[in-house]
């Protein structure tokens, strides 16, 4: 296989450990990073020991920047943007300048960096450079339900014609993805979404274990996650864990500060417990004709105050074989793999397998089930 570009949009710990994993995973060359407020690009491939050791411990909350970058392409076009309401805010609602966001110093984030310019147009930036891009990760946090599907319609605007791949998705994003496919197929773009854990490798796990059923009954999805590095290092992905809550939503959980999420996370020990998520492998694994989507269930638990996972990520999958037994088949992940692992590993994966179908001519949505990762 031939040597594949890709650009990681987003800068927090998801795209941060994806350029590291990437190191070692063959055939991979990072050549563009951005964040809310920088962007680095080299056609030859960036310096990722560089980057990363000049954003540590100053990461920058690139979505609210990543959004309003999205609104003013809005504006350009005639669209009418979201209301400020509307918007994500992973820095609690704080100001660009202000508290909530980790940052150090006159240069924040990817800007830090040797190799990065400041910008206030991240997007557009990479956008510009994408004929040397083969794909795209999009590591930005989901905090608006399109916010996604509407960085997709800006690549395809530009006629990129290339990979994009999410790695956070909730159920209803697929249906906006699926309403934006004849774009994408006409651009020449293969979206993968939900490629990271879950959904993403869970979901192939259940899509093959299936395998053994001519009904399957019921899926089930439980993982655990240890980040012992708390809220502050992963602002991004524990609110958008806390909008699946008993109580909260996507709206309730952007409109809460920095100090009510610690509030929050002090009231459960460190440990938020999840039942029932609206998470896209339901209908990701219906959209494979694995199951129907109401036989999904998804839920699992966060300890924040400790890198041990608080249980064992496991699948489940329940059916009735071809000649009338019923059984349950079960994937197990090992404690010792880190959410990290199970996210970027997966993700890298899925982008790559994604290279190899664009390079065929599929174009479209695609979802995990429907392809299988490269290692």
């Amino acid at each position: 296989m031939n040597d594949t570009t890709f650009a990681v949009l987003g800068a927090g710990g998801i795209g941060r450990r994806a350029l590291e994993v990437s190191e070692d995973k063959d055939g991979l060359t990072p050549v563009a990073a951005c964040d809310r407020h920088g962007v680095a690009v080299d056609h030859d491939g960036l310096d990722v020991d560089e980057l990363l050791a000049a954003t540590e411990g100053n990461i920058a909350s690139e979505t609210q920047r990543a959004s309003e970058d999205v609104s003013s392409a809005d504006r350009s076009s005639g669209r009418s943007p979201p209301e400020d309401g509307d918007q994500p805010r992973t820095d609690g609602g704080a100001t660009v300048d202000g508290g909530g966001i980790k940052q150090a110093g006159a240069d924040r984030g990817v800007a830090a960096s040797a190799q990065a310019e400041p910008t206030e147009t991240p997007i557009d930036d990479v956008i510009a450079e994408s004929e040397a891009i083969d794909a795209v990760l999009i590591a930005l946090p989901n905090l608006e339900h399109d916010f996604i599907p509407r960085v997709a319609e800006r690549f395809a605007a530009a006629s990129y014609e290339g990979v994009l791949v999410d790695v956070l998705k909730r159920s209803r994003v697929i249906g906006m993805l699926d309403d934006r496919e004849e774009t994408l197929q006409d651009s020449g773009i293969t979206f993968v979404c939900g490629a990271g854990a879950t959904p993403g490798f869970l979901t192939g796990a259940a899509a093959l274990a299936a395998q053994s059923f001519v009904d399957v009954h019921e899926v089930d999805i439980w993982w655990g996650v240890g980040l012992k590095s708390g809220y502050e290092d992963n602002r991004g992905t524990v609110r958008e864990d806390i909008a699946h809550l008993d109580g909260y939503d996507i709206e309730t959980a952007r409109a809460m500060t920095d100090a009510e999420i610690e509030d929050l996370v002090d009231e459960h020990d460190g440990v938020l417990e999840f039942h029932d998520m609206e998470h896209a492998d339901d209908v990701l694994l219906e959209r494979a004709g694995v199951c129907d989507a109401e036989d999904v269930t998804v839920g699992g638990v966060l300890d924040l105050r400790d890198d041990e996972k608080p249980t064992t990520t496991t699948v489940t999958v329940t059916g009735e074989t071809f000649d009338g037994e019923v059984a349950t088949n079960t994937f197990e992940l090992g404690d010792e793999t880190s959410m990290e692992a199970n996210v970027n590993g997966p993700a890298l994966g899925y982008l790559k397998a994604a290279v190899r179908h664009n390079r065929a001519g599929d174009y479209g949505v695609f979802g995990p089930a429907e392809l299988m990762p490269g290692f």
